[in-house]
C-alpha cells in the first residue's frame, strides 16, 4: 500500500509518498481501508516539529473508511462496517491503517464517509470548546477565530443552535460572508482597527464570555482584552506560533479571567467521552442544525499541495485527502 511519511521536520517538501507493507490487525485491532482523510492544522505542527515525532513518522489524525478485517477478540465490528476515528498517534495519511477497535465509531446511514472524515476531529473540537472548555449558556456571546475554517464553520452553527451569539474572525470579506451564512451573528476582519474595542461595542461594553483562539501568539493578548469579567480564554491552537510566557497578573488586571489550554484528546480519552461527543455531533448533523462544508479535496498523493494551501489561508471549511 501507499502512505505519506516524513523523515525530518520542515515544510511541505518533507512529505514523501512511499510504499509500505500491508498492515495486519492484531488482537483487539481493526484493519480499515480509508475512503477519506481529514486535513487539520495540527498536522502542520507535527510536520514542522512544533509537536515532535519520532522518525520515520506518519501524519494525520482523522479518517473514515471501511473495515477490511478484525483481529482476535474484536466483537463490536465486522468486515464491511463503515467507521471513522480521530485518534493519536498520527498516521491517517495512508491507504490503510490498523487501529484499536475502541477508537473507532460506527457511522450512521445518514453520515457519509466524506462528512465523517471532515468532522471527526473538527466537529469534536467544536464540541469540547462549546460543551466542555467553557460550557456555553443561552444568551452568551463568544469570540471565535478562523470562523471560515473547518472548526469555525461547525462552531458557528453549533453555537447558533444553542442560542449563543458567536462573533467570528476571518481574514477576508469573502470568508466573512461564508461565516455569516454558518451561524455567526457578527464577523470581524482580523485586521480591524481597535479590535477589542469593537468586540466590546458589539457586546454592549461587557465583552465576551469566552474567546476560542486557535491563532496563538499574535492574538493572545487581544483575546484577553475582549473578555468580560470572569471570562474564559480558551487557547487551543498555534497557527501564528506558541503563546509567549506571560505573568498570571494579566488575568487579574482584566477582571479575574480564566485561562485554559485544552487538547481534544483529553476529552475523548475514554470510550464514554468519545461516544458522548460523536453522538451529539452526529445528531446535529442528522437534524440539519449543522451542515458540513467541505471546501476542497486533494488526492492523497498531493498532500504537500494541500499543506501549502492550508498554511497560506487559501482553504475554507474542511479539507479532505482522498486515497
Amino acid at each position: 500500500m501507499k502512505l505519506i511519511q516524513i523523515n525530518r521536520c520542515g515544510g511541505p517538501e518533507v512529505l514523501e509518498w512511499v510504499d509500505a507493507p500491508e498492515p495486519v490487525a492484531g488482537p483487539g485491532q481493526v484493519l480499515v481501508r480509508h475512503t477519506a482523510i481529514g486535513l487539520n492544522f495540527i498536522d502542520t505542527y507535527h510536520r514542522s516539529g512544533l509537536y515532535p515525532l519520532a522518525f520515520p513518522a506518519g501524519l494525520g489524525m482523522e479518517a473514515a473508511g471501511v473495515v477490511e478485517a478484525v483481529g482476535p477478540g474484536v466483537t463490536t465490528l465486522a468486515a464491511g462496517d463503515r467507521v471513522a476515528y480521530c485518534s493519536p498517534p498520527p498516521g491517517a495519511y495512508a491507504e490503510k491503517r490498523v487501529l484499536a477497535a475502541e477508537r473507532l465509531v460506527s457511522l450512521p446511514a445518514g453520515i457519509s464517509d466524506q462528512v465523517a472524515a471532515a468532522v471527526m476531529l473538527k466537529g469534536l473540537t467544536a464540541w469540547y470548546l462549546l460543551r466542555r472548555s467553557y460550557p456555553v449558556r443561552r444568551g452568551d456571546s463568544v469570540l471565535a477565530y478562523a470562523a471560515a475554517g473547518g472548526v469555525g464553520l461547525i462552531l458557528g452553527q453549533w453555537a447558533a443552535s444553542l442560542g449563543v451569539r458567536a462573533i467570528g474572525v476571518t481574514g477576508t470579506a469573502e470568508k466573512a460572508a461564508l461565516a455569516r451564512r454558518n451561524g455567526y451573528a457578527e464577523v470581524l476582519l482580523a485586521d480591524t482597527a481597535g479590535f477589542a474595542a469593537r468586540v466590546r461595542e458589539l457586546t454592549g461594553g461587557e465583552g465576551v464570555a469566552a474567546a476560542y483562539d486557535s491563532i496563538g501568539r499574535d492574538t493572545f493578548t487581544q483575546s484577553l482584552d475582549c473578555l468580560r469579567k470572569h471570562g474564559v480564554m480558551v487557547s487551543y491552537g498555534n497557527a501564528s506560533g506558541p503563546v509567549e510566557p506571560f505573568t498570571p497578573l494579566e488575568l487579574a488586571r482584566r477582571g479575574s479571567l480564566y485561562l485554559t489550554r485544552p487538547s481534544l484528546f483529553d476529552f475523548i480519552a475514554d470510550r464514554a467521552g468519545l461516544e458522548a461527543g460523536t453522538q451529539e455531533l452526529f445528531a446535529l448533523i442528522g437534524s440539519g442544525a449543522i451542515k458540513v462544508h467541505v471546501g476542497q479535496t486533494y488526492p492523497l498523493v498531493e498532500t504537500a499541495r494541500a499543506h501549502r494551501d492550508l498554511e497560506a489561508r487559501r482553504t475554507t471549511g474542511s479539507t479532505l485527502l482522498l486515497p
